[in-house]
């Protein structure tokens, strides 16, 4: 494994314990460029893992609690007349950043929530006109209680489909919350973790992750794999040509984590899940849970051509 990420890996597990698969899919999508949505019930440490992923990382962060009543120019920003100038002056809302913390996305109204959608895809933010460039790197980390928690409203396909990823928690096993105790007795985990990658060192490992080989039988494998999702009988919706890119990314930046230049199909394997569970809306007959999505996977995986590759 990049003795780097090694270490920013041990750096988060200071604040998030028994955790390993989620921190190293966060670790995927951030050297991906990818945003991430934590899916999960409230005080399991969502907020915590994405806070030691900033600050072990060296990068600016702002975070937003999420309500009904916050307003677009809440997160963009707004102009406002400066009596001084005599001109529109430019408040930077805290969308400004390399890391934008969106506790509880799915608690805020639906314009709110599309005011992300551009700079998601783009990385452009506009406001009464004017186009302004993001921070390099920039990257969302959403939480979301579960739906139909107290509060909560679905979010629509195109906001789920702008995050690479979703990723789940969960509860600690035993042994681990023993020591989330014990360790929060006197401090805050979070005050102890120590930045261990620059932000010039991540935009490096973003750009090495490009060149990253993968070959073009496996690129129709991802393919394969994104179309059986139309036309599986229990789905009502499938995964869109932005999934396959995805999968692609998380693939190439799954090998760089590895210590390889090349990929292997077991990197896009170990993303498919993380990927897709998002993007693929099953008939209403089919309970939605973890379990019916990975029954119905195992089946698509059972059509796909088997790959031979360089």
């Amino acid at each position: 494994m990049n003795d780097k990420l090694d270490l920013l890996i041990n750096e988060v597990k200071k604040a998030v314990l028994g955790k390993d698969d989620v921190i190293k899919r966060t670790i995927v999508a951030i050297l991906a460029e990818g945003h991430i949505l934590f899916e999960d019930i409230p005080g399991v440490g969502k907020t915590n893992l994405a806070v030691a992923f900033t600050k072990a990382l060296s990068l600016n962060y702002q975070r937003v609690q999420l309500t009904s009543d916050i307003l677009p120019s809440d997160l963009l920003g707004y102009s406002v007349y400066d009596f001084d100038s005599k001109k529109m002056s430019f408040k930077k809302g805290p969308v400004f950043t390399n890391i934008f913390l969106a506790d509880e996305i799915n608690r805020t109204s639906s314009k709110t929530q599309s005011a992300l959608l551009q700079v998601m895809e783009e990385g452009i933010i506009s406001v009464d006109g004017n186009a302004y460039p993001t921070s390099k790197p920039f990257i969302v980390i959403a939480t979301q209680n579960p739906f139909g928690s107290a509060g909560t409203q679905m979010l629509p396909d195109s906001q789920l489909d702008r995050f690479m990823m979703r990723l789940s928690l969960g509860y600690p096993d035993e042994v681990s919350e023993i020591e989330i105790i014990n360790r929060k007795k006197n401090s805050n985990p979070l005050d102890n973790i120590e930045p261990v990658i620059t932000p010039e060192e991540l935009a490096l490992m973003q750009k090495e992750i490009k060149s990253v080989h993968i070959d073009e039988s496996l690129v129709r494998y991802i393919v394969q794999v994104v179309q059986q999702t139309r036309k599986h009988e229990k789905i009502e919706q499938g995964a869109s040509p932005r999934a396959s890119i995805a999968l692609t990314k998380a693939a190439q930046a799954t090998a760089y984590l590895y210590g390889r230049d090349y990929v292997v199909i077991e990197d896009i394997n170990e993303n498919l899940y993380e990927v897709l569970n998002h993007r693929i809306f099953l008939i209403p007959s089919i309970k939605k849970n973890r379990k019916s999505f990975q029954i119905i996977m195992e089946e698509i995986m059972m059509r796909i051509t088997p790959v031979t590759y360089k």
